[in-house]
């Protein structure tokens, strides 16, 4: 009697073995996926401090005195979008004022100063038209007016057609008056609708 009944316990216990197993991976697998959700989805935080004014580059401080000169920007967020054909040329102008006398080291960092003005309001505006002129190879224009009545009239004629256009203001620290303003960027955009507006000027 005593041999049967241990022979069963045996037999019960050799069936029962792999079961125990079955669930003891199935717990553990399930602890392992828990645990490594947990860990991947923790915010690991940086092996250095950040700085908040370093982590956008397009915030640039115009009170920076590395920076001769002010950007006025024009709201244009209820105005439609322009959206170019997939092989539409697209330009970038830039309209300098010629009768401030300025050196042409002078007009390059004005013009600089109105290509990143145009990028950036564009970036927050209509990013996909200027991925469009960064395809196509980024052309810029370089043009010249005589006054700043001129350049007034053309930022608003550019406007009124939903283009881009920022006017450039020197600070004043190195050749012309302070509130002068130097360089007028319109763009980028088509073509034929930027030419309805700087057809008429003479190259720079």
């Amino acid at each position: 009697m005593t041999s049967g009944f241990s022979g069963a316990s045996s037999e019960a216990l050799d069936k029962s073995l792999p079961n125990s197993w079955i669930y003891g991976l199935v717990v553990v697998g399930i602890a392992a996926a828990v645990l490594g959700y947990y860990i991947g989805t923790r915010t690991v935080p940086p092996p250095y401090p950040v700085n908040p004014s370093t982590t956008n580059d397009t915030n640039i401080n115009q009170n920076d005195p590395a920076i001769e000169s002010d950007t006025r920007e024009e709201s244009q967020k209820n105005s439609p979008l322009i959206k170019p054909g997939a092989f539409e040329e697209c330009k970038l102008v830039l309209v300098v004022r010629t009768d401030l006398g300025m050196t042409k080291g002078k007009i390059a960092a004005q013009c600089s100063h109105a290509t990143l003005a145009c990028y950036k309001s564009l970036m927050k505006s209509n990013p996909a038209l200027v991925k469009h002129w960064e395809r196509i190879g980024q052309a810029k224009i370089a043009l010249r007016c005589d006054s700043e009545d001129e350049l007034v009239l053309l930022q608003a004629t550019a406007q009124s057609l939903n283009l881009c256009a920022q006017s450039i203001q020197d600070a004043g620290r190195t050749q012309i008056a302070a509130g002068s303003t130097t360089v007028l960027g319109i763009g980028p955009g088509p073509v034929d609708l930027i030419n309805q507006v700087t057809g008429h000027l003479k190259l720079l």
